[in-house]
């Protein structure tokens, strides 16, 4: 009889296997929870949780952080100032993937909210004046700047900052998403989203680390900002979407010193939604402004939206680039030590390099402004790490 039912069965193709433990799903992990304070003076790893922070919480020379993937790091604004600040010598390893970003958020989702991860090193600087080193404007008043031009602050994947750009104490301004002071070029920036901040999405401060993979959206000064000398030359896949209000796509300057290097950025893209207005009073409407000896060489880019914007009876033009001042022009611009090349240009006023002030004339030796019908800009792949609420920030 049992022959006869195996016979049947190899003819119909019909098998009934006993369910075993070893068949059910593996159940989701439960999420971790926890509070975040500082400083933090000994090596922690937090695992995928849910967690909140608070306070200004510092990593001390030393000492490795790590979060693992899919975590969620809330904040809360009404308990005070708070960020997350990397001191020179200390790590941060945040292992976020495409599909499981880490996100650090806060509670009210207003910007302006918290300091947002702030990282020291001793990379190189030059600051205003020539010199080497400086403090630091955000409240924190740490010195930064030095010659180990490999300093390694950890490795930075797949995170998302929400809601950032408070000041901190008695700071000078308002702090970034994202602010880099003299981070070497040991440490690792890829995939990072700066999200609805009150002031810039990334600023760097000296420094020669490079960045990959980076989207800024929505925030309220400048979209991609440097100063004192930084000098990362491996950047690329830079994508800025400002809407609501915002200023300059990229505000790029060397603190007035006329230096030998500069920065390379390849595959831009800078896009301004129709009705994005500039922060009242500065009336910054330009997609590149190079100021105070500002240089590097950028390539490959989209620049979409920077059309006109009128308060009370002034209209300012935007420009596809814009010179701020004489000295910038004189030095960097007709020794060819500015480069933007190969540009695709649409709603945008002024399609060829500005002076952004009275008194002198730009004109870009040849070869060093391109313009481009088939630029394709920054290449990103959509997912979890660039979705917020549901919406897709890649537009």
């Amino acid at each position: 009889m049992k022959t006869k039912i195996l016979a049947l069965a190899l003819a119909t193709g019909l098998f009934f296997n006993s369910c075993s433990s070893s068949d059910d799903p593996t159940p989701a992990p439960t999420p971790a929870t926890g509070e975040i304070t500082g400083p933090i003076t000994a090596n922690k790893s937090y695992a995928y949780g849910n967690y909140t922070l608070k306070g200004i919480v510092k990593i001390n020379s030393g000492v490795t952080v790590t979060f693992d993937a899919g975590s969620t790091i809330t904040i809360d604004k009404a308990t005070g100032d708070n960020a997350l600040v990397v001191l020179n010598g200390g790590k941060l390893i945040i292992n976020g993937t495409a599909d499981k970003p880490v996100v650090f958020t806060e509670k009210s989702k207003v910007p302006g909210s918290w300091g947002g991860i702030i990282m020291y090193g001793d990379a190189p600087a030059k600051v205003a004046g020539g010199g080497t080193s400086s403090t630091s404007e955000d409240g924190n008043n740490i010195s930064y700047g030095g010659s180990n031009a490999t300093h390694n602050g950890g490795s930075l994947n797949y995170v998302r900052v929400e809601y950032a750009g408070s000041k901190l104490a008695d700071g000078q301004k308002e702090n970034n998403a994202f602010t880099f002071y003299s981070v070497g070029s040991g440490t690792t920036l890829d995939h990072l989203v700066a999200y609805k901040g009150a002031d810039d999405g990334f600023e760097f401060f000296g420094g020669t680390v490079s960045m990959t993979n980076a989207i800024s959206y929505g925030n309220y000064d400048d979209a991609f900002d440097w100063q004192d000398g930084w000098q990362g030359t491996t950047n690329t896949n830079w994508y800025a979407y400002q809407t609501g209000k915002g200023n300059y796509g990229m505000e790029i300057e060397a603190s007035a010193n006329d230096n030998a290097f500069g920065p390379k950025v390849s595959n831009i893209t800078l896009k301004r939604e129709a009705g994005n207005v500039p922060e009242v009073g500065d009336n910054q409407v330009d997609a590149f402004q190079f100021k105070r000896e500002g240089n590097g060489e950028y390539s490959n880019i989209i620049v979409d939206g920077y059309g006109n914007f009128t308060t009370g009876t002034t209209t300012y033009q935007g420009a596809v680039v814009s010179i701020l001042d004489a000295a910038t022009n004189t030095h960097q611009v007709n020794t060819s030590k500015i480069k933007v090349l190969n540009v695709k240009i649409s709603n945008t006023t002024s399609v060829i390099p500005v002076a952004g002030a009275a008194g002198f004339t730009v004109a870009f030796p040849a070869g060093t402004f391109t313009t481009s019908a088939t630029a394709t800009g920054a290449s990103l792949t959509a997912g979890a790490w660039a979705t917020v609420d549901g919406a897709n920030l890649i537009k």
